[in-house]
């Protein structure tokens, strides 16, 4: 049986991959997760997530100094435990705040959750294919 990539783009069994995953605008495993934990994050905030799920995060307190970030309403507090390096990181508790808090204002002040995930989606495929951009020649 050939693989999905002959039969998709008539490609050689052995070829790179990242060209064929560019063309279909698949983001890449890594940043695949990223989408999901960033989303699941957008379902929390406006509620339409189970309550189990948020109370994993929350809200950053707002500042009592006149900060440019106090403005923001939309950033998460981070955990107030020390994570481990090894697993601990890739906790959701620990994972959504600093995803999230690193997101542009206007992704994470859509207001529905198909305007999310298209700006979402942009903003990372545009992050992960941002400095792989020599193979797009041989296209």
């Amino acid at each position: 049986m050939p693989a999905p990539d002959s039969l998709i783009f008539n490609e050689q069994k052995f070829c790179h991959v990242t060209p064929l995953i560019y063309e279909l605008h698949w983001l890449p495993i890594r940043y695949r997760i990223e989408f999901k934990i960033l989303l699941i994050t957008f379902k929390i905030l406006n509620f339409l997530a189970p309550f189990y799920l948020s109370s994993l995060i929350s809200l950053r307190l707002p500042s009592k100094y006149n900060l440019r970030n106090s403005s923001d309403k939309v950033l998460l507090s981070y955990p107030r435990f020390k994570s481990k390096a090894t697993l601990g990181d890739r906790s959701f508790t620990c994972a959504a705040p600093k995803l999230w808090n690193a997101l542009p204002f206007d992704i994470r002040s859509a207001s529905t959750v198909s305007i999310f995930k298209a700006k979402l989606k942009t903003h990372l495929f545009r992050h992960a294919f941002n400095c792989n951009f020599s193979f797009l020649n041989s296209l």
